[in-house]
């Protein structure tokens, strides 16, 4: 090696250096500031929830608290752009990646970002079952029963709906195709807004998840005839699902995982996914998720993002084979 030759090596190495060593820095101090944790819906639904029940364990876990920001607005899709929009430093994170805005609404129109590209797996927290509910005093005891009741009536069978498109109104709009029902979904503003519809006599059922139909199980006022999953949901087992029910139709629900811009350090996406882990194991969270009805099914980056992949794909094929209506 010449001298010339070796101080062009010697060159290159700073450069490399210079190059890497904010970001080795920055992920060798991480974090040193509160975490924002953006929800993209309203404060109190499910997804919020499960957000606010992961910043307060964080603090046992994290020398820095998760910061829960309700960005609500565009059906979910103001908050994700906000994120992929965001410094990739860690710093803002997506909570209630993997649900209907990122595996169902791409497959029916064009979203300003690419839901597996523009965004960094974490991991997975949870997945919320979908339900199909009707009121308590309905004579039907089970789904067999009550599709019996609708295909009886004289008239279209209406399904009250959170919104139009996502993962609760295609299980919906599935079952309504599969089994052979006339009838359509009804988008409102939230499960909150279906529940009262369902309650006040203008549907005939309403998709729910159920966390967010449970005070009115509890209550009396709803009952729940099937689950929306493959397998019954380890929340509920005593609750059938549809196709034991009769009708051969499956989805994965609304999956609930965190995110991070592109370009985040692969050591603050390491040091994001351990610490989840750490707080998902925690048994303070546990209690809490029992107490919301929610599943614990945490799921490192690479479980998280093949069991999104999975679901994208599944909802296109119901979407194109039941030519469902998603606008």
């Amino acid at each position: 090696m010449t001298p010339r030759t070796g101080t062009g090596v010697v060159g290159v190495l700073y450069l490399l250096a210079a190059l890497l060593l904010p970001s080795v820095l920055q992920a060798a101090d991480f974090p040193n500031k509160p975490i924002n944790l953006i929800v993209p819906y309203a404060a109190g639904g499910s997804t919020d929830v499960v957000a606010r029940a992961l910043a307060k364990v964080s603090t046992k876990h994290m020398p820095q608290p998760l910061v829960v920001v309700n960005q609500p607005g565009g059906a979910g899709i103001t908050g994700r752009v906000s994120v992929v929009k965001a410094a990739p430093d860690g710093y803002t994170l997506l909570f209630g990646y993997g649900s209907g805005e990122d595996l169902v609404t791409p497959h029916v129109r064009k979203v300003p970002y690419d839901q597996f590209k523009d965004l960094a797996q974490i991991a997975q927290v949870t997945v919320v079952s979908i339900i199909l509910v009707v009121p308590a005093n309905h004579p039907a005891k089970n789904l067999k029963e009550w599709v019996a009741w609708a295909k009886a009536q004289n008239r279209p069978i209406n399904g009250a709906v959170s919104t139009r498109g996502a993962s609760v109104d295609i299980t919906m709009q599935a079952f309504m195709k599969v089994a052979g029902l006339n009838g359509t979904t009804i988008p409102f503003r939230g499960g909150a807004e279906a529940v009262t519809a369902l309650l006040g006599g203008n549907t005939d059922f309403s998709g729910q998840v159920y966390s967010e139909a449970m005070p009115h199980v509890k209550a009396g006022r709803l009952k729940v005839l099937a689950v929306g999953t493959r397998e019954r949901d380890p929340v509920i087992p005593e609750i059938p699902t549809f196709i034991e029910e009769g009708v051969n139709v499956w989805t994965f629900g609304a999956i609930r995982g965190i995110g991070a811009p592109k370009d985040t350090p692969a050591a603050v996406i390491d040091y994001l996914e351990a610490t989840i882990k750490k707080i998902t194991d925690d048994p303070e969270f546990h209690q809490i998720m029992k107490d919301l009805v929610h599943p614990v099914l945490y799921q490192e980056r690479k479980g998280f993002l093949k069991n999104m992949q999975d679901g994208f794909e599944m909802y296109g094929k119901l979407i194109k084979e039941l030519n469902l209506k998603m606008e």
